[in-house]
């Protein structure tokens, strides 16, 4: 596989795993007591801690994962329960408590909280994502094929900030009828998330849930 093949295959294969276009309704429906520019800093902040995380297992993931036995399994099962915290809370349309605390709330840095988790860790650079990063660096040939996995889990990141701030500018649209009816369906749909990474978890097969 030469250079050019390994970075078409790395950037296709981990903008479908993380998937930014699906996660635009959550974020919004997570971020509807936000403004807009508070809205486009809380993605910008996520997909560089997304982007953090990735490039950091594309060089010690491996060994990380031997080092301390941890499975992908017990990444998943993690996952499924911080999503589901948080879905069930949004189907009641109440903001959850994993996504702010009093101090935080406090300090105006709730966005922060919302960036990190769930956000970034797990729906941005989720298990899936995780292990497509760890999986492609194994196919790397050399340091320069490491390189261009860097740079494509970059471009991934950045494509995923311009998607979500896209959607963070036309959210102004939104009615706040209109925003509680999304915040409960997407309670639903990432409860149901939830429950897919927890069964994946469960199973202990290495299989992955891709979105």
């Amino acid at each position: 596989m030469t250079l050019t093949e390994y970075g078409v295959l790395a950037f296709s294969s981990l903008f479908v795993i993380v998937d930014p276009i699906a996660t635009v309704p959550a974020f919004l429906a997570m971020t509807a007591r936000e403004s807009t520019t508070q809205r486009i800093r809380t993605a910008r902040v996520a997909c560089l801690v997304a982007m953090s995380i990735l490039a950091g297992f594309a060089l010690v993931g491996q060994y990380l994962f031997s080092l301390l036995g941890i499975s992908l399994a017990a990444l998943q099962v993690a996952g499924a329960l911080v999503l589901l915290l948080v879905s069930l809370d949004m189907l009641r349309a109440q903001r959850s408590a994993v996504q702010e605390t009093p101090a935080e709330t406090a300090e105006g840095a709730v966005k922060d909280d919302i960036a990190v988790t769930p956000l970034a860790v797990p729906m941005l650079a989720g298990p899936a994502a995780i292990s497509t990063v760890i999986l492609l660096e194994a196919q790397a040939a050399s340091w320069a094929y490491r390189g261009v996995l860097l740079a494509c889990v970059g471009l991934v990141a950045l494509a995923s900030y311009i998607i979500l701030a896209l959607g963070a500018s036309g959210a102004r649209w939104i009615s706040p009828l209109a925003e509680k009816i999304i915040t409960r369906l997407m309670g639903l749909l990432l409860a149901a998330l939830a429950i897919q990474f927890l069964f994946n978890g469960l199973k202990g097969e290495g299989g992955l849930f891709v979105r």
